[in-house]
């Protein structure tokens, strides 16, 4: 399972513990192609008795139906609101001041709401606070893990934001949000297998936007997946691992192939490059190029899991590099 937690990434989630009790809000930003994915589960553990703002991010590139089944889905939770934006359009922003005063309700007079900004890396949080602020505050970057340390900023509205390191959780145990979130660029691309993310990312596309696919690639048919014995192995670590082909229906490597052929990835002699193949899907799905896209609905949300007897997580790993 892919999994990646920088060492800096388990001190914020002590400082984000030690200043939550004097925070009136919780601004969590997630990626509007996919909102689940995006989520940490840790950081909704550690906000649970809070107020939470959720803002999907990059609303420009997610299906504009989809953000509609996410906003009513978060609305619907309590003490919990969502607001879809563009991160660099200021004027989408502007609701969110008024927001936060709604959801932490009585504030005294003489102090500004106190929110703390959090969210996984690389979805968008210091073009957030720097579209608030009105200015270059937060430092912004293409890639995770920008924000090394809390960074405070007073903006308007009577508002004070606390920035924080992008966190992404020691062990993605759910297969089909870590490909997603390592599709979407939240986990630096060194640490992930190029082909193996974009062959899954290739069969879930075809499953949920098969026009699409095709169109942008020239597909004159998506092949349909063909169970393949070896991906019913165990891994080392024992666990069986979900045939995430068989999901999706498609056969992920042979539209990855073809893909590869028909943009500079076959090589002399009949080779096809899979890694060329995989650059191209993945740079330009996240660059929006396949069109308004999203990689999860509310209806697959897995069901919860039974918590540990003492309600503790498991740290293990946490201070592993990657």
């Amino acid at each position: 399972m892919l999994g990646w937690y920088p060492g800096h990434m388990h001190k914020a989630r002590r400082q984000i513990t030690e200043a939550l009790p004097e925070i009136d809000v919780v601004i969590e930003v997630l990626d509007a192609r996919l909102p689940y994915s995006s989520a940490n589960p840790m950081l909704a553990e550690l906000t649970r008795h809070k107020p939470v703002l959720k803002i999907l991010s990059r609303a420009d590139l997610a299906d504009p139906e989809r953000t509609r089944e996410w906003v009513a889905h978060f609305d619907a939770q309590p003490d919990m609101r969502a607001l879809a934006v563009t991160t660099t359009q200021a004027r989408e922003l502007k609701r969110i001041p008024k927001l936060c005063h709604e959801l932490a309700g009585q504030v005294r007079a003489d102090r500004d709401v106190r929110v703390m900004v959090m969210g996984i890396p690389n979805v968008g949080k210091s073009t957030l606070i720097n579209g608030l602020a009105g200015k270059a505050i937060a430092r912004t970057g293409n890639e995770p893990a920008v924000t090394k340390r809390q960074q405070k900023v007073r903006i308007g509205g009577r508002v004070a934001l606390i920035d924080t390191p992008g966190v992404l959780w020691p062990k993605i145990e759910d297969q089909a949000s870590a490909y997603r979130l390592a599709a979407s660029g939240a986990i630096r691309d060194t640490a992930i297998d190029y082909v193996d993310v974009a062959v899954v990312t290739a069969a879930e596309l075809a499953r949920r936007y098969p026009e699409a696919l095709k169109a942008r690639y020239k597909l004159k048919a998506l092949p349909a997946y063909a169970a393949n014995p070896a991906a019913e192995g165990v891994d080392a670590d024992g666990p069986v691992r979900v045939d995430l082909l068989a999901l999706a229906g498609f056969d992920g490597h042979a539209i990855l192939a073809e893909i590869a052929i028909r943009r500079g990835g076959l090589r002399p002699g009949g080779e096809v490059d899979l890694h060329r193949g995989a650059e191209v899907l993945l740079h330009e799905l996240r660059d929006g190029k396949l069109g308004r896209l999203t990689l999860e609905t509310p209806a697959d949300i897995p069901p919860a899991p039974c918590a540990e007897p003492d309600g503790r997580e498991d740290d293990a790993g946490a201070d592993d590099t990657a």
